[in-house]
């Protein structure tokens, strides 16, 4: 049998979620801690209403058998939001293509977003990797390829504001 889980330790746990919905693999984590799976999966789906369809990361800081749900959006994850797509079920629909397009100002608020998490120096560091995830997740930004946008930023073509 486990030891016993002090009631009043700050325990910090991280899942990662598909939005909007009660996750199956939360009971391993959070049983022991002594805390409703039911109850919290239910608090997790509301609290990533917003990002329904979408797989982000949740933090619960669990104190006193109280959990607190913070979302955690990764970089993909907030470009395909800021793509504006409706919702997919992900049951039927496959490797579905992102081939939307984003405007550079959209690419500068989702950098600033997760500036705390980069590991760039500057701001420009964080708009690039933005824009390779950009590349990766598939879609355009200001009608053309973001390799394109990272290349003209590393020879000045292109300014980025320093915060």
């Amino acid at each position: 049998m486990p030891p016993k889980v002090d009631p009043t330790e700050v325990k910090i746990v991280f899942l990662r979620v598909v939005g909007g919905e009660v996750g199956a693999s939360i009971a391993p984590k959070i049983g022991p801690l002594g805390l409703s799976p039911k109850k919290v999966g239910d608090d997790i789906a509301k609290a990533t209403g917003d990002w329904k369809g979408l797989r982000v990361t949740v933090r619960l800081t669990i104190q006193n058998r109280q959990a607190t749900i913070d979302v955690i959006p990764s970089a993909a994850s907030l470009l395909i939001k800021a793509l504006k797509e409706p919702t997919r079920d992900r049951k039927k629909v496959k490797n579905i293509k992102h081939s939307g397009n984003l405007t550079f100002d959209e690419i500068l608020t989702i950098a600033r977003a997760m500036r705390p998490r980069s590991m760039a120096r500057e701001l420009s560091g964080t708009v690039k990797e933005i824009l390779g995830t950009a590349q990766s997740v598939g879609c355009s930004v200001e009608g053309s390829d973001p390799h394109s946008i990272i290349d003209k930023i590393n020879n000045n073509e292109m300014e980025v504001p320093a915060e």
